[in-house]
């Protein structure tokens, strides 16, 4: 083999190398793009269930506060009732006394009218 030849291999090996050298590089950004891209779809994915699983859970608080309020209201109307059956939603003390009274004069009518009897 001349010198010629061997400075030949040399440069063919040198050009292999740096295709190599080169062909790495290209294998190594798409081996990080992949990694990048899955990860991407993972975290996609995952951030549409949390999503979703957070949906499910506020029409489950939105139903309960719902529930709540509603039963709050059934007991301030149960309350305001049976505040006005007993006379306590008037204004002033001076009110209940005149119908409290008026009610046991009507009472005390009706027993007198059938001790009557």
């Amino acid at each position: 083999m001349t010198k010629l030849d061997q400075i030949k291999g040399k440069v063919s090996e040198a050009e292999d190398f740096a295709r190599k050298i080169w062909l790495a590089g290209l294998g190594a950004y798409g081996k990080s793009f992949d990694e990048a891209q899955g990860r991407y779809e993972k975290l996609s994915a995952e951030a549409t269930k949390l999503f979703d699983e957070l949906v499910v859970k506020g029409e489950k608080l939105e139903t309960e506060a719902k529930d709540k309020i509603k039963a709050k209201t059934n007991v301030e109307e149960r309350v305001a009732e049976v505040r006005a059956k007993l006379g306590l939603d008037k204004p002033s003390a001076d009110e209940k006394v005149e119908e409290l009274s008026a009610k046991i004069d009507a009472l005390t009518d009706a027993v007198a009218k059938l001790a009557a009897k």
